[in-house]
This record gives C-alpha cells, structure tokens and sequence, in this order.
C-alpha cells in the first residue's frame, strides 16, 4: 500500500510537467488520478482496457425525465466512442458530400474527411480540432471506429481507413502520422480498420495489414517501426491483447484465420491455433477466464483454449458450441469469474459459463419496447455490483448480471439513434464513463449526462 501511494504521488509531481513532456507518465497512470474526485477515461474499455467503472458516488435510480444534462457539443457521423483525460474530451468524425448511411458491399468510394475533434471537458467547447482528407470504401462507411488514446502529454487516433496519429494533448499538433494502407502496401478491411491499438510501454501496437505486417509496434513517440509480425488475407478486427499466462507476457491476435499469440517485446511467435471466422468477423478482444482463453465472432463461431500454466501453449477444450455459447458481433463480452456477458449473434444478452460453455440464461429485456432483428449492440460495462448498458436505441439501463439472469433497475432514453442498420435506427458508439459523468455522441451530438449521487 505505501508502495502504491508513493508511486501515485510521484504521478502528481510529474503531472505539472505534460505539456513540455512527450509521455512522462502512462495512460493507466494518468487515469488513476482522473479529475477531483474521480477517474479518467483515457482509452478504449476505459483506463484498465477491461469494461470496469471503478468509480463510486453514483445514481441508484435516474431521476424523473432522466439524467441531468450537462452540455451538448455538435459533431459529424462516426462510430468511434469518446476518450476523456485530463480536462478533455476527444472524439472523432467523418464529413462526405455522399450519403454513407449504407451498407456499401460494394465499396463504392466516398471522399471526404476524418477529423479529431478536443472539447472542454466542463463545457463542451471545442478546443482544438484535426482535419485530414481520406476517400472511405468500406461497408458503413459512416465514419471512425477506434476510440482516441490519450497516454501521458500524447493522443493516438485510428481513422476507418488506417489512418495513424500521434498529437499533442495540448495542442493538436501533429506529432507523427502515417497512412498504413500505403506503408504496409495493403487495403482496409471489408469493415475498415476496427481494431483499437494498444500502448504497451514504449510501443503502440496496431494491426496494420500487408505481407509479414499483420501487427506491427511501433514506437509510440516517432512512430518508427519496432518490429512486425504475420501475414493475414485481412486485417481482422479483434482488438490486440496482452495477457500473463506460463510465465510470460503475451500478445494475443486474433487473426482471420488463427489465433497467435507473440511475445509482445520482440514479435516472436510462441503459439498458433488455426481458426476461421466467417468474413474474418472475429471483433472482440480475447477474455481470459480461469486459466482459458476464450474467442468468438460471426457466423456463430467460438473457441475455447486451455492456457499452459508452465510456459506458452494452449490446449484446444471446444469450438463452435453454436446454440450455447455466445458469438458477438458488434459488442465486447465482459466476465465477471468464470461467467461471460455479452449479447450474441441473434441480438440476445446471455450468460455463458466457463470452461463448460453452458448457457446460463439469455434475455432480450435489455431492448426495452424494441424487437430484436438480429446484430443489436448495447455496450456493458460493470460498475460496483450492478451494470450500466447503453443499447442501441438510445437507451441507458442500470442492471443486476448474475448467474441466475437479468435484473433491470431503471432505465432512461438518453440520445437519438441517427445511424441505419439492418432496416431500423441504431446508435452504434461506445461511451465514455468518466468522473460520474457519462459521455455519449451520436451522429449528430456528442452529449454530458450527470450521474453523480
């Protein structure tokens, strides 16, 4: 516990250093402090990359008409989700003169352009902002999918069409950039680039594409290349992980075609499993539950490893239990022991127990009034002993997850869905739940809920 403490003030001396430092202090480190009286929100999954809103302080029940709120700042379409750290917020968007509300199977081009957007975290205001041209030809090309990463005095975005940037917190001035679709002479996934990068230490770790570069590290303060990895007929869209399992540090990817894991210093392989998902639809980030390794996607695929305990290696225990375990395809599944929550390929919220791979449970009652067509999203994040859901129609909810099955709280409509998918409106951006307050955007709005008690 001293250890700890010392450790968090030597973060607060350095904090006053940022804005003539490149980095001094990581994202985790960062997020620990947060704002006066409560955490950041710095990354993707939030400051541990792993779903948990570790503040307290927060609303049993909404108060009538909602929760209160704060500010509303306009910005364009994209489904990249808020960062927030250090005062700010920051989001991105996409501009084109075309209509990109469609599918686009056939990657017709759409011009236009990407934009990273820094607002006041108390107001709303636009500080600064970051524009690019890019030419979209992916399915939904209705903007950005990766959330911003704000580590130390640096924010890394990840456009739709690969690309990379480094700026400056402050400022928005670019740092380092690159185009990855012409580095590593390859192009966008059908999905487009999905995949949120990761920080690890000195590096940023991406899925880049191209022969021999599926992944690749870079140094996250220049952007010049570390090390790259594998080849891939796609990109994929799994996010990369790391994990501790038989004695060493892994880099997990989830490739459209294997699962591998690295040694995430060097890029050496240690293990490989050969697996297929439909279309390479593997998008969420690989759990690891009780010594196992769980991975899943579209079209009702999954896969289950036992994790060596005494060095690197997997053991193959199931794959493909098609009518039990849970297949995501818009959504990152949580697990709380050896129980995952997530919503599967039919749009339903299940409870999958580990190793088994037995069906708990599933309910659609997250959804409210609205009928399931198949694809719905709703974002879950664990705070305390209860659930925040965000789903797709525009809905917050408040529930108990447990092995014995859904609990609904309360709920409240909070913003407009102003996408289109599969016939109907959907909101399809992850939020932001950062010092009891809640970050949302649509297409439209980026908006500030008060959540405090």
């Amino acid at each position: 516990m001293q250890i700890l403490n010392y450790r968090r003030l030597c973060v607060l001396v350095l904090w006053c250093g940022l804005v003539a430092s490149l980095g001094l202090a990581t994202a985790s480190e960062l997020s620990a402090k947060g704002s006066p009286g409560g955490d950041d929100w710095p990354q993707w999954m939030g400051p541990q990359r792993d779903n948990v809103w570790r503040e307290t302080g927060l609303l049993e029940k909404f108060p009538a008409g909602g929760p209160k709120v704060v500010w509303r700042s306009p910005v364009k379409i994209g489904y990249a989700g808020p960062a927030v750290a250090q005062g700010k917020v920051f989001v991105m968007d996409f501009t084109s003169p075309g209509n990109v509300q469609v599918d686009n199977f056939a990657r017709k081009e759409f011009p236009g352009t990407e934009r990273i957007v820094c607002l006041d975290e108390a107001t709303g205001k636009v500080l600064w902002e970051h524009a690019y041209e890019v030419v979209y030809s992916v399915s939904y090309p209705s903007g950005p999918r990766c959330t911003p990463i704000v580590d130390g005095a640096l924010l890394y975005t990840l456009g739709g069409e690969g690309n990379l940037n480094c700026l400056e917190v402050t400022s928005g001035k670019v740092v380092w950039s690159k185009e990855l679709k012409k580095e590593y002479q390859t192009k966008s996934a059908l999905w487009g680039y999905a995949a949120h990068p990761l920080i690890d230490g000195d590096k940023l770790i991406t899925l880049a594409g191209g022969e021999g570069s599926h992944i690749v590290a870079l140094d996250k303060r220049t952007g010049r290349e570390l090390w790259r990895a594998l080849s891939s007929k796609e990109q994929g869209y799994a996010p990369p992980t790391i994990i501790e399992a038989g004695g060493k540090r892994q880099l997990i990817t989830l490739r459209p075609d294997a699962v591998t894991a690295l040694d995430p210093e060097t890029g050496k392989e240690y293990w490989s499993v050969p697996y297929q998902a439909t279309n390479g639809s593997i998008i969420m980030a690989p759990l690891m539950v009780d010594g196992h390794l769980y991975a899943a996607g579209y079209s009702q695929k999954s896969l289950l490893l036992k994790l060596n305990p005494n060095e690197p290696g997997v053991n193959e225990v199931w794959r493909d239990k098609v009518r039990e375990a849970i297949a995501p395809v818009n959504v990152q599944p949580i697990a709380e022991g050896n129980v995952v929550y997530g919503i599967d390929q039919g749009g339903k919220l299940a409870a999958l127990e580990l190793p088994s791979g037995e069906r708990l449970w599933d309910s659609s009652a997250y959804m409210g009034a609205a009928r399931l067509g198949g694809s719905e999203t709703a974002f879950i994040i664990r705070q305390g002993e209860r659930y925040w859901l965000f789903n797709e129609a525009g809905d917050l909810v408040i529930a108990r997850l447990t092995p014995s099955g859904y609990e609904e709280l309360d709920r409240a409509h909070v913003i407009e869905p102003t996408n289109n998918a599969f016939g109907r409106k959907v909101v399809w951006s992850m939020p932001a739940f950062a010092n009891r307050r809640i970050y949302l955007r649509n297409d439209e709005e980026i908006i500030c809920l008060d959540v405090a008690k």
